[in-house]
């Protein structure tokens, strides 16, 4: 039975960790049992009593370029796992490979119980996105770098567990995007249009507001920066390649640009009529309330950029009496509505 890749990685781990020279890809071939397994010991190597040159389910040269191509993989894997690979060549030409134990020892990490919390957070995250592989990858180097025992970056801090919600599919192709730099095209849909159309993003960041999750970036066809909520980004996130043509602040303000848009940063208050029992969110807010009877309430809330949007969201229950602008973005939102 052919052995699982983990206890492949691993056995190749530990040849290029306990080696104190370069080893070639034949003596890795040799020294590791998953590749002898599939692919026999390969060619110029001495073979027991019975065995010729094309045994074996490797046999021939078919079987060393498979072999070049699993062995290619699973150093890529090492690496991105973390373990640094040192490539070396020998007088006679010959290329050879060892993981050198000063270069992969870390630092001994103390984290207070905030941050333990904090990288259980972030790990509960990448769990949602389907990134748990990863996360609990994560948590093991920190425990293999000395992360006590006794602290757990999974178990909640208080009485409240604190959660960040990730349901929306774009979350995470645009966050391996923003990591890589890469540029990226999709389907975005605006509260005020019937229909989506495409946007091609340079991406900077993301970032957790009121429980949606927004996207910074640079948008190449307006030329300006902009913040997109990812619940409106409609299809598959396509990658356009590496290359930006905007720099990269050191600083992205997406809650700061997100609230000015949802009214967060109001110089102004406008007048609406609410049903009684609902819009609880537009009530916290309110400066003033007023009951009117018949099953609804005035409220005098604070008005800022973005305000149309949040009480579109709130359908019938909602009805703009002033200002007169506002109520006509509020119409043409409904009515963008009732087309798509």
């Amino acid at each position: 039975m052919a052995i699982a890749k983990a206890e492949r990685l691993m056995n190749l781990a530990l040849c290029l960790l306990g080696t104190r020279r370069p080893l070639s890809k034949r003596e890795l071939r040799e020294s590791i049992e998953a590749y002898v397994e599939a692919f026999g010991p390969g060619r110029g190597v001495a073979f027991g009593p019975g065995r010729g040159a094309s045994s074996g389910p490797g046999k021939g040269s078919a079987g060393d370029d498979s072999f070049s191509r699993m062995f290619e993989r699973d150093k890529d894997d090492l690496r991105e796992l973390g373990l640094v690979i040192e490539t070396v060549e020998n007088l006679d030409g010959e290329v050879g490979y060892l993981a050198r134990r000063d270069s992969n020892r870390l630092p001994p990490i103390t984290l207070d119980a905030e941050e333990a919390a904090a990288l259980g957070l972030a790990a509960k995250v990448w769990q949602q996105a389907r990134l748990a592989g990863a996360a609990s990858g994560a948590l093991q180097k920190l425990r293999a770098a000395g992360l006590p025992e006794d602290v757990d970056p999974y178990e909640a801090h208080g009485a409240l567990e604190p959660r960040i919600p990730v349901h929306e599919a774009a979350f995470e192709p645009l966050m391996l995007a923003c990591r890589d730099r890469r540029r990226v095209i999709f389907d975005y849909r605006k509260a005020t249009a019937a229909r989506p159309e495409a946007r091609h993003v340079e991406p900077w960041a993301l970032e957790c507001w009121r429980g949606h999750w927004y996207l910074a970036g640079w948008d190449r066809d307006r030329g300006a920066e902009r913040v997109f909520r990812l619940s409106r980004i409609t299809g598959r996130v396509r990658s356009r390649g590496s290359g930006f043509t905007a720099p990269v602040p050191d600083v992205v303000t997406v809650r700061e640009t997100v609230a000015t848009w949802a009214g967060e940063v109001a110089d102004r208050s406008a007048l609406i009529r609410l049903r009684s029992g609902a819009g609880y969110p537009l009530r916290a807010k309110a400066i003033k309330v007023r009951e009117l009877g018949d099953g609804w309430d005035e409220l005098e809330i604070p008005y800022g950029h973005g305000l149309d949007a949040w009480l579109v969201e709130f359908g019938p229950d909602v009805v703009v009496l002033e200002p007169a602008e506002l109520r006509a973005d509020v119409v043409d939102r409904l009515r963008a509505v009732a087309k798509g």
